[in-house]
């Protein structure tokens, strides 16, 4: 009996730069990775390399400037609302210099306690201790301070208002800060709205252009397009950048089709096998610790090849030990349970034989083994090589 079932291996890259050839460059690391550790290639294995490196490869990066002349461009006001920002020096700090060059007052909404992904600004608990309704009270700076103090981010020991308002004050920017849930009480305060929440994002424009808002955009409005010779991705936009220096942000990829499609067959034509590839950015998961959803990219997987599309179709084995199977054991029990796997057809949606299994996307699930295997430090692996996580007890 095989004992060995998913396994997935970091793969190291030289630091890779603009203008290189990544296809060849993963290519030449998986196979160098397998002859190392005498891996045999197997049909369904997947490679999945990180958007970090694609968007690096690509030069897709934009300047505080190039943000800038964007929103000037797209709004043409002096004033603006900056709706839901999440609490990161890394995700949209730099995001919002290019926005505080743009303006000469913003109007901050936060959400609170926490953010879309999040990342607190207090302990909830103290809303039931100071009596606030997170769904109904609209709380000005004073207020909030009043009430929630100056707390830091437990992890990264940041106080995001102060921070943030020193990021549009270094820039000539005036703010004024806004808590609430709801987009919509940014529009008692102006018309002209930019959207920098993620996967609410259509939500919040919707609710604002119901609500009077005389213009709505989002952050993937801004850098759909290249600004004198930036970056961009006519996608996402802004959404899905990570900071690159003090005054530049890395996009999201962009051509991300192209390059797994190709990126499969440069590793069919070195191996003769023909794997699944796919790019990954955040991986979707909760610390139940510091409470982060991980996701703050637009996608977990922005381009994968065909084999990885769906959902899984798996049978709980512990029910079916538990229930259909329960009279047996030992290899009975065990042959029992890998041909009720052979057997198993069409989608197990709704079977209580299935009940419990993870109904997730399959690239959602491998982007977050992905990411928890790279990590996002100096582990130097971006690139993730995944075996047998298609396999079933019934593979022998």
């Amino acid at each position: 009996m095989r004992t060995v079932g998913t396994v997935s291996r970091g793969v190291r890259l030289p630091i890779v730069k603009q203008g290189e050839d990544l296809v060849q460059i993963v290519t030449d690391a998986v196979t160098a990775m397998a002859e190392e550790q005498r891996i045999a290639f197997h049909e369904k294995d997947v490679v999945a390399v990180t958007e970090s490196v694609v968007a690096r490869v690509q030069g897709n990066y934009v300047t505080v400037e190039e943000i800038a002349e964007d929103c000037r461009a797209k709004f043409g006001t002096d004033e603006i609302g900056i709706v839901f920002p999440i609490l990161s020096r890394n995700r949209i700090a730099i995001c919002l210099k290019g926005f505080a060059k743009a303006f000469k007052k913003a109007y901050i909404l936060m959400s609170y306690p926490s953010d879309e992904v999040g990342n607190h600004l207090f302990d909830e608990d103290l809303l039931d201790e100071k009596g606030v309704n997170p769904y109904s009270d609209v709380l000005d700076e004073a207020r909030y301070r009043e009430l929630f103090g100056y707390e830091k981010h437990r992890f990264t020991g940041v106080d995001y208002i102060e921070y943030y308002k020193e990021l549009f004050r270094a820039e000539g920017c005036e703010t004024e800060f806004v808590f609430a849930n709801d987009c919509r009480a940014i529009l008692k305060y102006t018309k002209q709205v930019l959207c920098c929440d993620i996967h609410t994002r259509e939500r919040s424009r919707r609710r604002l252009l119901a609500a009077g808002a005389e213009k709505a955009l989002t952050m993937a409005d801004l850098m759909n397009a290249p600004v004198n010779g930036s970056g961009y991705n006519k996608q996402y936009g802004l959404y899905g950048s990570n900071k690159a220096t003090e005054t530049t942000v890395k996009l999201f990829p962009r051509d991300c089709e192209t390059f797994v499609s190709a990126l499969q067959e440069s590793l069919k034509q070195a191996t003769g096998v023909e794997m699944n590839c796919m790019i990954y950015g955040d991986g979707a998961f909760k610390d139940p610790v510091g409470k982060i959803w991980e996701l703050a990219d637009p996608v977990v997987s922005p381009a994968f090849t065909r084999g990885l599309s769906g959902t899984p179709n798996e049978l709980k084995l512990k029910y079916l030990a538990d229930n259909d199977f329960s009279d047996l054991k030992g290899e009975e029990l065990s042959v029992a349970m890998k041909e009720a796997i052979r057997q198993k057809q069409g989608s197990l949606v709704g079977q209580m034989a299935s009940e419990g299994t993870t109904p997730r996307q399959l690239t959602d699930l491998l982007g977050s083994l992905s990411d928890l295997t790279s990590g996002s430090g100096d582990k130097g692996t971006p690139v993730v090589f995944i075996q047998g996580y298609f396999d079933t007890y019934a593979e022998q």
